[in-house]
């Protein structure tokens, strides 16, 4: 058997045994069903494992991954996950988030042809065409490239928005927030995009905290 295979089995029976000594009843209570609390939209992308990055607990989210967290109008998956996570699960938060460095988002700003997923990358040259006259005008193109990013996690919300399971939803008077993330490999922290009222301070304060606190453990 591959060592990769054997690696992941024995973790996954470390992680299971570990979960147990913790707390006995673990399983026992997951075994009761979900209630996430969010539904995230993310990038497939190995490197983005929303648990990891975010630190969450197995049923904190409802998540659907796709390349390049691409919210489309003819994806009946996604349309479903979202359907089920809002009217089923009752979840309030719908999370898109990205990630610099995206390999779809890259392909699409270069007009590269891959073969089949050229089909799905044509939603992303959708938005580099909506967007050509502030992209022409960054002049360095890892920046244009980190804007595209952003711009394609905008987009995807207000497809979100434009959606008829969204819409259903606002129609019924659910309460929904939609928030646009973008993870950045450099730093490993999440860029937040469309802040809340009153989160830029918190955010400003949480992230002077933890820059402190790296700088002293790195030290």
């Amino acid at each position: 058997m591959d060592t990769i295979i054997r690696k992941f089995l024995r973790n996954n029976r470390q992680w299971a045994c570990e979960k147990r000594i913790q707390d006995p009843a673990y399983f026992e209570k997951l075994s009761l069903g979900q209630q996430p609390k969010a539904l995230l939209i993310a990038c497939s992308d190995s490197r983005v494992s929303p648990s990891l990055v975010m630190g969450g607990d197995l049923g904190d989210l409802f998540v659907h991954r796709n390349i390049a967290n691409i919210v489309s109008h003819a994806d009946l998956n996604l349309l479903s996950v979202m359907q089920y996570a809002i009217e089923v699960l009752g979840i309030k938060h719908i999370i898109i988030k990205g990630h610099y460095g995206c390999g779809g988002v890259k392909a699409a700003m270069n007009n590269d042809a891959i073969g089949l997923i050229d089909n799905w990358l044509a939603n992303i040259k959708d938005v580099v065409t909506a967007h050509q006259e502030e992209l022409d005008a960054i002049a360095d193109e890892s920046a244009r490239f980190n804007r595209l990013v952003e711009l394609n996690v905008i987009t995807q919300l207000r497809n979100v928005q434009n959606s008829s399971v969204y819409r259903k939803a606002v129609r019924d008077g659910k309460e929904l927030h939609l928030h646009g993330w973008v993870y950045d490999f450099s730093s490993g922290m999440i860029n937040v995009l469309t802040p809340e009222e009153g989160l830029v301070p918190w955010l400003v304060a949480l992230e002077e905290e933890f820059t402190c606190g790296c700088d002293t453990a790195h030290a």
